[in-house]
């Protein structure tokens, strides 16, 4: 395959594989193991957090030992508590404890003696998984219950009240978790990061779920804490497995809980998947000589140098910073000799050394000989020639720039440490840096923790950097993803703060003009302002603008307006602001699609008083006034009032009725005039009244 992290071929080789002989196949599960060592689980138990591998581990070890007797029972019990240990806290795990449950009450016993600790076992088994938040946690309650009550029902009243609590928080924060877990695609193959949608939605969703297990919400002793952490970690890693802030994120987790091993087995083994990334190799070297391990810290830095030949510039510009932290001036110097020589030694090797020399050692000569010796190689590079300028132009003292404590400054002060401090000090400076931005919000720092983007910082000098442009652009879209997740977060904390308003000033109040309030008059009338001849109008803040660019005075305005719009332009109140651009907002009313307006039957609605009683207007909930053409009368019936209304509107003006029984008289009074002549309208009239009441008799 030209692309081995291809996963839709690799499944049509594996698939292939699967109908070869054994001898054939081999080849190609070594193949696809060498480019997915997650998904093969043959040679990486320990690796693979998945209950699935882990359930088929237990199989294999039941059946290896069914036939053995108590020996194999007692393996078969090891090989359970080992899983248990490792992946008991999953979520799915749930059907791991009930199959452990089933296997210990099968345990054959032969005394009481035998049979009092079986049943402490499974005690204690149960009493672990009600508390884990799983799919089958409260079928393992129910089944907790019945165990205690089969036991003894006095002994079982005080236990499950004591443990009642307890699996009350397990049952909330599985509820949380699930709504998490449902969002990670369990199915995924770890492949380097391509910077598609679905991947870095699944790189979200982990971080959100590691969030999660990282803040403890069941208030588990920090000891089970950490061990679903870790597991939350292991699990992420066999999906993430190429991501190197993911490795950072899990390392820095140990070292702030204090595990300092773990953290270097976690780099180590991360430099193994990633045997390439800058990146991870100088997070090491930090943590190595953040503990005082400088030769561990010395051997990853030669590595990064090799033979020196093929170094970047930057692997010799932080190798003389290192050497000048940790062995002293005349370490860094004497390497400084040796890597100038090389032919691919750039300006900024020698910028970097002279900014040594000069903020560190306090040696300006030194410096300036530097800056010389470099002139006759780096004329032709301006920006060279600019550093050296500034070096001329640059005064130092340092306790000036120390002494800025500012939250403007703190990104300066901490490239103020990367040059003249220790590591312990751009640690401390860098921390600071985030407590006092956190505070103020103005970085939009992370929920989730230390951000790789800091070693980029610390470790890039100038325009090099420890990473290719393809891992800044991934770093900046995962740092982006964060900071929509907070806002998020925080829209949804102000949207719950609203029903706790009274308890929560906001810090910013605006208060109001005074100097613009009116005085309110009682004896002002109330209509003054619908008149359209007022004379007191308040002037408006902003002209006018037409589209033309020529303005109009309020008073032209309101000549043009009809009386009702004039009042309610003179009731609104003067705004300071820009004026709109009248022409532009009326084109894009005009271009924009407006769904249609569904018409439909109006509806009946009060009528409207007419002094006159020449046209009744009836009011409707469209807004259209409707015109009737009949009156009410006292004294009058309705059936006469109908009647005449027949006579007086013609056929095709009257509605088409709904009811059955109109319907019936509207069919006769067509067949009666049809046979009849007009002066038999009345018959007709009342033979209408006799048929139609027979017509509902008959109905």
């Amino acid at each position: 395959m030209s692309d081995k992290y291809n996963v839709e071929a690799s499944e049509i080789l594996a698939n292939q594989a699967q109908r070869l002989p054994i001898t054939d196949a081999a080849p190609i599960y070594e193949q696809l193991l060498s480019a997915f060592p997650t998904a093969v689980f043959g040679r990486c138990l320990l690796d693979n957090c998945q209950i699935a591998l882990w359930c088929c581990y237990i199989r294999l070890i039941r059946k290896l030992n069914d036939k053995k007797g108590a020996e194999g029972q007692e393996e078969t019990k090891n090989a359970f508590e080992f899983m248990l240990n490792y992946v008991g806290s999953d979520i799915a795990s749930g059907t791991v404890w009930i199959e452990y449950i089933t296997f210990l009450k099968s345990l054959p016993a032969t005394d009481p003696q035998e049979e009092s600790q079986r049943m402490a076992s499974i005690r204690k088994v149960y009493q672990k998984a009600i508390v884990t938040p799983t799919h089958q946690v409260e079928q393992l309650w129910k089944d907790y219950e019945n165990f205690e009550n089969s036991v003894s029902r006095a002994l079982a009243k005080g236990l499950v009240s004591e443990y009642q609590p307890k699996f009350n928080s397990a049952k909330a924060v599985y509820r949380e978790r699930k709504k998490l877990v449902d969002g990670i695609d369990w199915n995924m193959l770890a492949v380097p990061p391509t910077g598609s949608d679905k991947e870095e939605q699944q790189c979200m969703a982990w971080k959100r779920f590691l969030a999660f297990e990282k803040g403890n919400p069941q208030r588990i002793d920090s000891e089970a804490s950490k061990n679903r952490v870790i597991l939350s970690y292991e699990q992420c890693l066999m999906y993430l497995y190429y991501y190197p802030d993911t490795w950072y994120d899990y390392a820095t987790w140990h070292a702030d809980n204090g595990s300092m091993h773990l953290a270097v087995k976690v780099y180590q083994k991360a430099l193994k998947v990633l045997p390439d990334s800058e990146l991870l190799k100088y997070a090491y070297t930090e943590l190595e000589e953040s503990r005082g391990e400088i030769q561990p810290a010395k051997k990853i830095y030669e590595s990064l140098l090799g033979d020196g030949v093929n170094a970047s510039a930057l692997a010799h510009i932080q190798f003389i910073r290192f050497l000048r932290r940790t062995e002293g001036i005349e370490a860094a110097r004497k390497y400084f000799v040796d890597a100038h020589k090389y032919p691919n030694c750039t300006y900024h090797v020698f910028v970097a050394y002279a900014m040594v020399a000069f903020c560190q050692d306090k040696d300006p000569k030194l410096a300036h000989n530097v800056f010389e010796a470099g002139m006759k190689r780096f004329m032709h590079e301006p920006e060279y020639i600019l550093e050296y300028a500034d070096f001329l132009c640059r005064l130092n003292d340092d306790k000036i720039v120390r002494a800025l404590k500012s939250v403007e400054v703190w990104k300066r002060y901490a490239q103020f440490e990367q040059t003249y401090g220790n590591l312990a000090s751009i640690l401390k400076v860098e921390q600071r840096r985030k407590e006092a931005l956190s505070r103020t919000g103005e970085d939009g720092s992370s929920a989730f923790g230390s951000s790789l983007h800091d070693v980029v910082s610390r470790y890039s000098f100038m325009g090099l950097r420890p990473c290719s442009s393809k891992d800044l652009d991934y770093l900046a879209r995962q740092d982006l993803l964060v900071k929509n997740i907070n806002k998020k977060a925080e829209k949804s904390v102000l949207s719950n703060g609203v029903n706790n308003a009274k308890t929560s000033t906001s810090a910013k109040i605006s208060y109001p003009d005074t100097s613009r309030m009116i005085i309110y008059d009682s004896r002002q009338k109330q209509d003054a302002a619908l008149l359209p001849n007022s004379t007191e109008l308040p002037a408006p803040a902003a002209p006018l603008a037409g589209g033309a660019g020529t303005t109009k005075s309020l008073d032209e305005i309101l000549g043009i307006l009809s009386p009702a719009l004039a009042g309610f332009v003179r009731n609104l109140p003067s705004v300071d602001g820009p004026a709109p651009d009248v022409d532009i907002v009326l084109s894009i009313l005009l271009q924009s699609n407006l769904p249609p307006v569904q018409t439909g039957k109006l509806a009946p609605g009060p009528i409207m008083n007419d002094p006159s009683g020449a046209n009744k207007l009836r009011a409707n909930p469209g807004g259209v006034p409707v015109k009737l053409t009949k009156q009410i009368h006292p004294g009058v019936k309705r059936k006469d009032m109908d009647r005449q209304q027949n006579d007086e509107t013609p056929v095709q003006s009257q509605p088409v009725p709904t009811d059955l029984f109109k319907i019936r008289q509207m069919k006769k009074a067509r067949g009666a005039t049809s046979s009849q002549t007009g002066s038999a309208s009345g018959s007709s009239g009342s033979s209408f009244s006799g048929e139609s009441s027979q017509a509902v008799s008959s109905n």
